[in-house]
């Protein structure tokens, strides 16, 4: 998505950060979003359709607005997805059909850990986005630029210039290397240029990135505190409600939004009585401005917290403009409008003899809705019982 922003902002003549949009989308699939940009109009976008779908891309209804979009606007995503060439988990020898229906159905009435999906943090990259996150939160500005510009283990142009600025913080000499398709490592490095790689000329260079960016990656880091911190809580409790837990008290607020006003700390009395069920417990997402639980989860995150260095920190950056009030959200979700259907797809296998014999393999289709900030990859994770 932000290659995309940054092909457009090239042909439009503007800076990716005119742009805004109400959440970030998977790389690997079909996507559709809405977006606005700034300083454009209709006409100028409609000029240069033709050489956006020579990058495999569209831009459908466009209009003019009166406002920009900004994230927590997305009320949530729907997804198509197929699943192709369908097998038993070894050692099972339950019938597929039935396995598949019984796994869909037992997501479908119970949902799922609502775990951030490996996208959120660069899975399968060298340096992950929680660790630039990380960085960032603990001002360390020169370390931050370089995890962002640290190349993988792969001998291509844009990997070259990486390892040659490590070799040398030479910005102007990488950026000569940097195709032009990279967008974002490209505005970097001219700002690294500009102002030089120092903790002042670094803090610039990511002003070269909108702010949307900028708090990506420290949103990074807390949902890999979140996933670890629900772990936590399952292997301790279960799916018991105890005492110290928070708690959801409106289901009609989306989590992002939910106010601490709308958090309840379980009493002694209520675990006693059942007041609570798992699915209205809630886990914070670290901020300036939420509460721990106060049981053993409570001292967990205290322990992390000290042990990645933010034992103070306040989750401001105002050298970077960056305020991390956090949120909560809840630990289990229900994917809505789910429909599936299972397709019998018909392969011809040539045996040794010369023989034909004609094997079915299934896929499933399903569809289904998920609230903002959910990830349709932990729901099939959970159905698959699989890891991407």
């Amino acid at each position: 998505m932000f290659e995309a922003v940054g092909f457009l902002a090239i042909k439009l003549g503007v800076i990716p950060s005119d742009f805004s949009y109400a959440g970030l989308k998977d790389k690997k699939a079909i996507t559709y979003q809405t977006m606005v940009v700034r300083k454009v109009t209709p006409e100028r976008l409609k000029n240069i359709e033709k050489e956006i779908e020579k990058k495999r891309m569209n831009v459908f209804n466009i209009r003019s607005v009166d406002d920009s979009l900004r994230l927590g606007q997305l009320k949530g995503n729907h997804f198509d997805i197929v699943i192709r060439n369908l097998k038993n988990q070894i050692n099972d020898s339950a019938n597929l059909r039935e396995r598949i229906l019984e796994a869909v159905e037992n997501v479908k009435n119970k949902g799922f850990v609502n775990y951030y999906g490996p996208q959120r943090f660069g899975m399968g990259r060298k340096v992950h986005t929680d660790q630039i996150g990380l960085a960032l939160l603990k001002s360390e500005m020169v370390k931050a630029v370089k995890l962002f510009l640290t190349p993988e283990d792969l001998d291509d142009p844009v990997n070259r210039a990486k390892k040659y600025f490590l070799q040398t913080e030479d910005a102007k000499g990488t950026l000569s290397l940097m195709p032009e398709f990279k967008a974002r490592e490209r505005a970097l490095l001219e700002s690294l240029h500009r102002f030089g790689v120092t903790e002042e000329g670094c803090i610039q260079a990511w002003f070269s990135f909108p702010h949307s960016m900028r708090i990506f990656y420290v949103h990074a880091y807390s949902s890999k505190i979140w996933n670890e911190a629900v772990s936590y809580r399952l292997a301790t409790y279960g799916s018991r409600v105890v005492e110290g837990d928070l708690v959801c008290l409106d289901e009609d607020i989306d989590d992002e939004h939910l106010p601490s006003s709308k958090v309840h700390l379980v009493t002694e009395e209520e675990e006693s009585a059942n007041t609570y069920a798992i699915h209205q417990v809630v886990l914070p997402v670290l901020g300036y401005n939420i509460q721990y639980p106060k049981n053993k989860l409570g001292k967990w995150y205290q322990e992390v917290l000290s042990r990645d260095g933010l034992q103070t920190c306040r989750f401001k950056i105002p050298t970077l403009k960056l305020n991390v009030p956090g949120c909560y959200r809840k630990i289990l979700k229900h994917p809505c409008n789910l429909s599936y259907q299972l397709i019998e797809d018909h392969d011809i296998d040539v045996m040794k003899e010369g023989s034909h014999i004609d094997e079915a393999t299934l896929s499933l289709l399903i569809s289904f809705d998920l609230d903002a900030s959910c990830y349709a990859t932990v729901c099939l994770r959970e159905i698959m019982k699989h890891d991407f």
